[in-house]
């Protein structure tokens, strides 16, 4: 078996002073929290649907902070054209020459706000990006800044004005995260922290440091085990009857791609790390399922006029495929003490 590296406290304390520091403006929201810390260690991007006044944005902006990193945000409007957002060429009457001007992709945490309010032609500007890291003006590649993460937001109330996000589009968030209002007494707190003077957040980290942590989150172990049930989760939403889910096949029109399987995995990774262990287990894939699947799932009409939604088409595979026993659990924690022992 392969070594499995230990999460050693320093990366831990480092883990626990971001959040702190996070927790210092925003207020609940810790299942969110932890999907951005997720999605950040795991180099992905994240979709976030919930109302106005959520502290999306709030989050976003501190967690830069604490990275010291650049944070950038995009106001999608149906205005928008694509060079808005990557750059474009520019022609100097002076010189004779032209230059590039670089869009507000280049960053480290970039938030496209309401994203769904600008056409396809300005969705399609972000495919590059998002997948390959890169930009391409006049034939010229230039990279964005590591690490990168684009997080954006959609409002599940206002239809009118909005675009459907493209398919090839939507593929490339790592994971879908719905938020919801605050409990009365974290409403309470924000109101009382709203009339106190603002919190100046500490930079506790560097980008240098994230882009090891996310380093190693890359040698965290998982099990062949968890990702053939990350597989035959994924090929459960394309082939259900395959699976013992025949009555589900009329209420799903496209199931996942393999992007999916491939953000469970790597999500695994990052939330054991995130709980202190150099190993994943079923339950760090388990607990990311509906957030990597939801937005991957595309329902048929039928499905629709029967009030289904893509958490309880996925709850209902989960149900039927459980998952396995804790892979190699002991072996992983002897590996692991072993490791820190030789550290």
């Amino acid at each position: 078996m392969q070594t499995i590296p230990a999460a050693t406290d320093s990366t831990a304390t480092l883990m626990e002073q971001i959040l702190y520091e996070v927790k210092r403006v925003v207020v609940g929201q810790d299942r969110f929290l932890e999907r951005v810390m997720v999605a950040m260690l795991a180099q992905g991007h994240l979709l976030v649907e919930g109302v106005p006044g959520l502290a999306k944005t709030l989050t976003v902006k501190t967690l830069a902070a604490c990275i010291q990193g650049q944070f950038k945000r995009i106001q999608f409007t149906p205005d928008l054209v694509p060079a808005d957002l990557v750059g474009t060429r520019m022609y100097n009457q002076r010189t004779g020459e032209f230059s590039t001007t670089l869009g507000p992709v280049f960053t480290h945490l970039l938030l496209a706000d309401e994203i769904n309010r600008a056409p396809a032609k300005v969705q399609s500007a972000l495919l590059e990006v998002m997948q390959e890291r890169q930009v391409t003006i006049a034939g010229q590649s230039h990279p964005v800044p590591e690490p990168f993460v684009v997080m954006a937001t959609q409002n599940p109330i206002e239809t009118e004005g909005t675009y459907q996000l493209p398919e090839a589009q939507v593929d490339r968030f790592m994971m879908k995260v719905l938020i919801g209002y605050p409990s009365e007494e974290e409403e309470f707190v924000i109101a009382q922290r709203a009339l106190a003077p603002a919190v100046q957040v500490a930079a506790v980290a560097t980008t240098g440091q994230l882009a090891r942590l996310q380093a190693d989150c890359r040698k965290v172990y998982v099990d062949p085990s968890l990702i053939q049930y990350a597989v035959r989760l994924v090929a459960a939403t394309r082939a259900p009857q395959q699976h013992g889910l025949k009555d589900l096949a009329a209420h799903i029109a496209c199931g996942a791609s393999p992007r999916a399987t491939i953000a469970l995995a790597e999500g695994a990774q990052a939330l054991a790390m995130l709980r202190g262990r150099g190993y994943a287990l079923p339950e760090d894939l388990l607990d990311l399922a509906h957030d990597v699947l939801r937005h991957r799932i595309s329902l048929s009409y039928e499905a629709l006029a029967e009030g289904l939604d893509a958490d309880a088409l996925i709850g209902r595979i989960m149900n039927q495929l459980p998952a396995p026993a804790r892979p190699l659990h002991h072996s992983a924690e002897e590996a692991a003490g072993a490791e820190a022992r030789r550290a």
